[in-house]
């Protein structure tokens, strides 16, 4: 292996994508400090931002998902993007000369990785989900290996390219050295309080939002705590209503929480979507969790991610249709049942596969020295 080692990483749309991403391009930094790490992303996505402010470079590609119904003339347009998305990175690899490609998911992934393999790159995937998208299993023929989170993968993939590694956190959420009180006073409350952490994801979630909303005489009237990350597109909105309404002392309401390791500190309990990088995160730290799984995704997979916990009783469910009118009283009654937090607690921490930046920065660096 040459010290000119290059390595694409490729994926993104939201955080679920990118904080892996990131995570891996800083554990193969840690093995091999002068590696060069290039990202591709998709122009207009949080990507643009998030990576640069990580540190690494990045290029933009006008690539975009396919519009519903399938029929739809629109989807010309965005099969003109995707092969126009396909010259262009055909020309970075060209340019760049890597000596291996990495997909995360998202929409960039699926153009990069198609044509690093079809110049002979070895590339790796790396699948969060439970269920796999339908970019990553047309990639499988062309990946040298793929690293997966959950069990009983074969089904979508080729089992002789499988690797169990779980996924990549972020590494603030484990190095904090906040104790619960000093997160919760962070948060301007009182640390001899019950606090529930309300989180849609990196977008925000309408229907966590919208449970919130309904039941804020509820929460005001509460002996615990909540604070509720609400998304920046939801934000405007939600402080309007919430003017209109008298102050909620025990409700801290945010677009953005920069400090997602404070926040799970100072959380007795999270409510949450069910991305696949986000239930990594409660398994390494050991939070118990009620999961509301986003209707609004490829094969319905944050449900089947979500089925994955509540079979091995190591997290609880609500259905989106549901949550408005139920999920606050689940929450309330949950995190006043100290038994039952930390049945949930346990049994989600036994599912935590940790190191998972580094195992698959390692698996990158041997197929860099196959090239």
């Amino acid at each position: 292996m040459s010290d000119s080692l290059r390595i694409i990483i490729s994926g993104g749309g939201t955080g679920g994508h990118i904080f892996p991403a990131v995570s891996i391009a800083n554990a193969i930094k840690a093995e091999r400090p002068e590696a060069q790490i290039l990202f591709v992303g998709a122009q207009g996505r949080m990507e643009m931002q998030r990576v640069p402010a990580a540190g690494y470079e990045i290029k933009g590609l006008p690539v975009r998902g396919l519009i519903r119904p399938l029929w739809s003339p629109k989807n010309i347009g965005v099969a003109m993007d995707y092969l126009k998305s396909l010259a262009m990175v055909r020309k970075i690899v060209k340019d760049f000369k890597p000596d291996v490609a990495v997909g995360v998911g998202g929409y960039a992934s699926g153009a990069t990785l198609d044509a690093a393999a079809r110049m002979g790159i070895p590339c790796l995937i790396q699948e969060q989900n439970s269920y796999a998208g339908v970019t990553n299993k047309h990639l499988a023929k062309k990946a040298s290996k793929i690293c997966v989170a959950y069990d009983g993968m074969e089904r979508f993939f080729p089992k002789d390219k499988l690797m169990k590694t779980g996924n990549p956190v972020r590494q603030n959420l484990l190095e904090t050295t906040m104790t619960r009180d000093e997160a919760i006073k962070s948060f301007g409350l009182d640390p001899a309080r019950k606090t529930v952490l309300f989180v849609g994801g990196s977008l925000g979630a309408r229907t966590i939002n919208e449970s919130i909303l309904r039941r804020l005489d509820t929460i005001r009237k509460s002996d615990v705590q909540v604070i509720w990350q609400t998304g920046k597109y939801y934000n405007a909105k939600i402080n309007e209503r919430l003017e209109a309404v008298e102050p909620i002392p025990n409700l801290v309401v945010t677009d953005f929480i920069s400090d997602m390791g404070a926040a799970y500190k100072a959380a007795d309990l999270v409510i949450s979507r069910a991305g696949a990088s986000s239930i990594s995160e409660f398994c390494l730290i050991g939070k118990p969790v009620i999961l509301v799984p986003s209707p609004n995704v490829a094969e319905d997979h944050q449900t089947k991610n979500a089925m994955a916990l509540v079979n091995r009783q190591a997290a609880m469910i609500m259905k989106d249709a549901e949550a408005p009118n139920a999920l606050l009283d689940l929450a309330l009654e949950t995190v006043n049942s100290d038994g039952k937090l930390e049945s949930l607690s346990l049994n989600i921490k036994k599912l935590a596969l940790p190191d998972s930046a580094t195992i698959i920065a390692m698996e990158v660096l041997k197929l860099a020295g196959k090239k």
